[in-house]
């Protein structure tokens, strides 16, 4: 389960281009019900020539006129570019490798690469194109060529080096009729004008290489179970082969948002080009080579040489944090409280830890701490368990002063035994002034949905090893990858565990466990039905880092319902990496 779920991570990260930890968290929760979230099944990849500049600008007012005077062929699938290799496959576990192979052939090449490539027209009956001068072309092949050794030696990866003559496509396919007006428009186009050509590595889903791809264009609700849910901006991608049973105007397609597949009405998409789906993963030109997001789940590297910039995407764990008050918040001795806080972990809270490769932790910016807590099985560990950042643990403390303001006192701490909630716990602790005085009852039933989680009993006992707190629910109850339904089960039994077993004993306990707690543990305390899977994972996208609810006892009826939290919300923006060579060297 543990491997499946390194599976799952990967493909979030490299389904969404390494943008950052939340868009990677997205995609993992809109695609929890996709057939193929766990299959293995690679990307591929392509590596193309793009022109900018004045030149691109020029090349699609030539997309655009074509297109309205002449409709649609085949080139308007793919944006205007030269085809330095054919399309690749690469394992997920292999696109760092793959990034730097393509690094090392563009150090081999800093101040080689042909500037600028004479373009000469040429037109037959069914095509038009822009053809890269011989001798430049077959420099341009070369360094594909190049980037194809250091493919295969450093990320065991096969590719074809393009081999026919290297040119821009403006138009194929056509109708003979409309050859005049393609090729008088292609005639405007002046091929002299400046321009910097980048290269592009471009990826896409394997599974829907030969498929149609359709654009949503009105939101639609399914009906019956066979149905596709429809939002307005999502892709759906058809196969011809796949409509024989289908009724007139539904159509038969595969979600690009979800990975689910259905049946939608025909009128509520439209057809989209090709390319409006892949996925760009590196761009190079001639002085600079940069990943397309600008992002906070970036750490960047300079190579020292021109000013090229190498930024490597990190996917650090969904993690949670849920604070539970058993307390009358608001001064009432009369009733029972509930208080909430969700804990939803940005790349500024909780992140992938850096070692070297002696096992040594490095510090690579001032939010990561100065060191680390120790644990039995070294630096492995964290893969399992990534701990807080000095941002994560100060916002904990600022909402543990928020509670002492507030005049909650706490009895009782129970912890999800995750090292990232007894950290967070701790830090609560210290705003409210009670660190070392009340202990953390670290409780395996807190544990967060073991499908989400690189859950495994061992890293799990590495935490319960510092608590004395016999667990209300053993570890050895937790199951890998266990179904939602039995999530739900755990979530509201250990919740009522806690609270008997703290009857009469003290009214407030606080309790730090993952934001899907949040949902798990309050719903079925006031009496209603858990939701489906889709429901509850749309709720938990929505919890912000430290949200708060509180859930308030109505008497001694056993009756629960939610009331206002006793502190305000905590919201806080993002702090991206600060380059100052970067910025402030920038020509």
């Amino acid at each position: 389960a543990i491997t499946v779920f390194r599976l799952c991570r990967l493909k979030a990260l490299v389904s969404t281009g390494g943008r950052n930890v939340q868009a990677a968290c997205d995609w993992l929760f809109s695609h929890v019900d996709d057939p193929f979230l766990d299959d293995p099944l690679p990307r591929e990849y392509v590596l193309y020539l793009r022109p900018s500049g004045p030149l691109q600008n020029q090349l699609h007012h030539f997309w655009q006129q074509s297109r309205v005077s002449c409709g649609k062929n085949k080139a308007h699938n793919i944006f205007p570019h030269i085809t330095l290799c054919q399309f690749f496959m690469c394992a997920d576990n292999k696109v760092d490798a793959l990034l730097e192979a393509l690094q090392a052939t563009v150090d081999q090449w800093r101040g080689r690469f042909p500037s600028p490539l004479p373009l000469e027209l040429y037109t037959s009956f069914n095509f038009i194109g822009l053809f890269v001068e011989e001798q430049i072309a077959e420099v341009l092949k070369q360094f594909a060529a190049d980037f194809a050794s250091e493919a295969a030696r450093k990320a065991d990866v096969h590719l074809e080096p393009h081999k026919k003559q290297l040119h821009v496509t403006l138009a194929y396919h056509f109708p003979t009729s409309h050859l005049t007006s393609l090729e008088k428009l292609a005639k405007g186009i002046e091929v002299k004008l400046g321009c910097d050509w980048l290269a592009v590595l471009f990826s896409r889903d394997i599974r829907f290489a030969n498929h149609e791809t359709l654009r949503v264009m009105y939101p639609y609700a399914p009906q019956n179970e066979d149905e596709l849910e429809l939002v307005p901006g999502d892709f759906v991608f058809m196969s011809p082969l796949e409509q024989n049973n289908t009724s007139e105007g539904w159509v038969y397609g595969s979600s690009l948002a979800t990975g689910l597949s259905g049946l939608l009405p025909e009128n509520y998409v439209s057809r989209a080009d090709e390319c409006d789906t892949w996925r760009m993963d590196v761009v190079f030109g001639k002085h600079w080579l940069s990943l397309c997001s600008d992002s906070k789940g970036e750490q960047s590297q300079t190579n020292g040489t021109g000013g090229a910039i190498l930024k490597a995407s990190v996917l650090s764990k969904e993690s949670y944090i849920l604070s539970l008050d058993e307390s009358d918040v608001f001064d009432r001795i009369d009733k029972r409280a509930v208080l909430f806080v969700g804990f939803k972990t940005l790349t500024a809270v909780c992140w992938v830890v850096v070692f070297c490769s002696t096992g040594r932790y490095v510090r690579t910016n001032l939010n990561m701490p100065v060191s680390l807590p120790m644990w039995s099985g070294g630096h492995r560990d964290y893969n399992m368990d990534t701990p807080i950042t000095v941002f994560g643990s100060t916002q904990a403390r600022i909402v543990g002063g928020a509670l002492l303001e507030s005049n909650t006192v706490i009895d009782f701490v129970y912890c999800s035994p995750s090292l990232r909630c007894v950290q967070t716990a701790q830090n609560i602790l210290k705003g409210l002034q009670q660190d070392g005085k009340l202990k953390i009852r670290v409780e395996p039933g807190l544990f967060e949905w073991t499908k989400w989680s690189l859950f495994s009993h061992a890293s799990v006992s590495l935490v319960l090893t510092v608590s004395s707190h016999r667990p209300l629910i053993p570890i050895t109850k937790l199951s890998v990858s266990e179904s939602y339904d039995t999530y739900m089960s755990r979530s509201y039994q250990v919740t009522k565990d806690i609270l008997s077993d703290c009857k009469n004993m003290g009214n407030n306990i606080l309790i730090v466990a993952h934001a899907s707690s949040l949902e798990a543990c309050t719903r079925q305390l006031q009496g209603r039905s858990p939701q489906t899977s889709k429901d509850f994972i749309q709720v938990v996208r929505k919890i912000p880092y430290l949200g708060f609810c509180s859930c308030e006892e109505q008497g001694d009826t056993g009756v629960w319902q939610l009331v206002d939290p006793p502190i305000l919300p905590l919201t806080h923006g993002p702090n991206h990496s600060f380059n100052w060579k970067e910025t402030l060297l920038q020509e």
